[in-house]
């Protein structure tokens, strides 16, 4: 068969393939022309998820005649005055997203500059143009997109259900939304609530535009990411460690006002997260990049969601380090949402109907009026208290579950308050000014222990401690042979150990900071890592899983009862250490229970 020139109509279809997957890259493209317009108000409207309509109304500059004419033509744009290719600065380059709509479905454009007494509309129906003719309207385009692939039935039956475009506009528009604090957004239709973005200017417009489509709750729950690095800019919000989502649908990354879908930043918050964060949670971002037009290339693909650094490293080292600056700088602190799990977890016990009352008269030597007595026959046993000088010690329920109950002091602003008790050998109650806290005492060790571990192995090798006779410890053959071969690097951790024998391994020294750990459970838990790594190589790589592993067991234990100056010390370690809001395994190691929460358990408040 020849080669032959394929007609006009269908290189527009085959290249509309690329720009118009769905309805919601006709509603992103569009919008993003919009914004490039300098409109300050932009309303899309949709009908059938997009499918039977698609509107778009602002604001802008609006199109003259010749403008108008080209603006449907492929390979027509405004963006490139240069036409340099390297410096892109604004969302739209190809020119081809109009002339691609019209090729797939009835497109519209209404125009009006500000210079002009009346504006001019323009028809594309799938590929057939009329116009343009005078219009009556106000400063701005409307564009009408209506029956999106209605002469394609291959494409259109691959469509998803109205409620699922629908859904995929929202998010489009979010994302625009998101990236333009200083735009007005109003999202409507006949198939969807609508939803109202106003524009916010000044400071704290970033957050407040993030509160308007994410909620409040997740601006209580992040905090700031502000970092100048390499010559990347690195801002938006970072989710608390403890505020995290089943999926990543919570991410957001834009590059010079762009929404983007990248591999180096999806593997930069994992990376920033690793130490915090469940492996099947995610955590909850917004981040802006703002970076030298030159040193990004998002001449990917023809949806522009794509887009390749030229320094990479730089990129995820920028990032990394913002979001673990922000974090350490927020201490302690947990997110709001671990209290709120546990007052829904909280009910109220079912009101049984009081007993009648019992009555008993009192026996006496005479016969003279005496007087009754009535009273309950409690099913449970009294509580009993022994009264030391200045406090309570001593406290047993029936199930003697409470251990030490301290009378309160005189009240000290410690932002986790000051010990009161110790519950099933392992939570703290302590309190504050502002409530009721309960602490997790083996995990809140265990991230101490392990932020010292860190501290040390950043400035040389882990102190060690010498063991007055070795530890001999029995393991299956290849699990000593693992452990001989990756002796050398535990060095660095501050644990020495010497084969002994086919089936033992002898430690000599473990880390100082452990104390005095279970260094049998220790070393069995190390060999199952190594097994499970299948490397010794990859120790190097592993830092972080050893030290987690090593601070799991030199941590206080559940079950281990604690003195109040022990626990008071805890509580004073964690304010003073980053990230004790969680330990290492992502689990919040405080829940913080407000005055008014607790008001509100026993209806005392609203």
């Amino acid at each position: 068969m020849p080669i032959r020139q394929l007609p006009e109509d269908l290189i527009n279809r085959i290249a509309a393939g690329e720009v118009v997957e769905r309805p919601a890259s006709v509603v992103k493209e569009l919008v993003e022309n919009s914004i490039d317009a300098g409109a300050r108000r932009i309303v899309i409207a949709t009908a059938g998820g997009g499918i039977d309509l698609i509107r778009i109304t602002d604001d802008g500059h609006g199109m003259d005649r010749t403008d108008l004419l080209l603006s449907v033509e492929r390979h027509a744009t405004s963006k490139l005055s240069a036409d340099d290719l390297d410096d892109i600065r604004t969302l739209g380059f190809r020119g081809e997203a109009l002339a691609s709509i019209g090729s797939v479905a009835r497109l519209t454009v209404a125009s009006r500059p500000a210079d002009a007494e009346s504006g001019l509309i323009i028809t594309v129906d799938n590929g057939r143009r009329s116009g343009p003719v005078p219009q009556a309207m106000n400063r701005g385009t409307v564009i009408e997109v209506r029956d999106i692939f209605a002469l394609i039935p291959a494409r259109r039956k691959f469509l998803k259900s109205a409620r699922s475009e629908t859904a995929a506009i929202t998010d489009v528009v979010k994302r625009l939304a998101m990236a333009n604090p200083e735009i007005h957004f109003i999202l409507e239709g006949s198939d969807r609530n609508p939803s109202n973005w106003p524009a916010v200017t000044g400071e704290g417009a970033l957050a407040a535009r993030l509160g308007q489509v994410m909620g409040g709750d997740f601006i209580d729950n992040a905090v700031p990411l502000a970092m100048a690095r390499h010559g990347v800019v690195v801002a938006g919000l970072a989710g608390l460690p403890t505020y995290t989502r089943a999926n990543s649908l919570s991410q957001f990354y834009f590059v010079n006002g762009r929404s983007v879908r990248d591999k180096v930043l999806v593997g930069a918050i994992r990376a920033a997260y690793a130490d915090y964060v469940f492996r099947d949670r995610f955590p909850v971002v917004a981040l802006y990049l703002a970076v030298d037009p030159g040193a990004v290339d998002v001449n990917v693909h023809p949806a522009k969601a794509e887009l390749r650094f030229q320094d990479q490293g730089a990129i995820r080292g920028a990032v990394i380090r913002a979001i673990g600056t922000a974090l350490a700088a927020a201490g302690f602190k947990a997110s709001t949402s671990v209290a709120e799990d546990i007052l829904g977890a909280f009910t109220a016990p079912e009101m049984a109907e009081a007993p009648a009352p019992v009555y008993e008269p009192a026996t006496g030597f005479n016969d003279a009026p005496r007087a009754t007595s009535y009273s309950y026959r409690a099913e449970a046993a009294p509580l009993y208290l022994d009264r030391a000088p200045g406090r309570l010690s001593g406290f047993t329920a029936p199930s003697g579950r409470v251990e030490t109950v301290i009378e309160p002091a005189e009240p000290v602003d410690y932002p986790l308050g000051t010990a009161r008790a110790q519950m099933f050998d392992n939570y703290i109650i302590a309190q504050s000014d502002k409530g009721l806290l309960l602490v997790d005492q083996h995990a809140a060790h265990e991230r101490l222990v392990y932020e010292r571990f860190k501290a040390q192995m950043a400035s040389g090798p882990v102190a060690s401690q010498a063991q007055l006779i070795p530890v001999i410890v029995e393991l299956p053959e290849e699990d000593c042979a693992r452990l001989e071969e990756a002796a050398p690097e535990l060095e660095r951790f501050g644990l020495y150990l010497d084969r002994f024998g086919p089936r033992a391994i002898a430690v000599r020294e473990t880390p100082a900071l452990l104390g005095n750990t279970d260094i049998s459970g220790l070393v069995g838990d190390l060999a199952d890592g190594l097994a499970e790594w299948d490397s010794t190589a990859a120790l190097s790589d592993r830092m972080e899983a050893i030290i987690g592993r090593m601070a799991c067991h030199g941590s206080v234990r559940s079950g281990r009862r604690l003195r109040v100056d022990e626990m008071n010390a805890l509580l004073r370690d964690m304010e003073a250490t980053p990230h004790s809001g969680q330990c290492i395994h992502g689990r919040p190691t405080y829940v913080e229970l407000k005055k008014g929460d607790i008001e509100r358990l026993f209806g005392r408040s609203r």
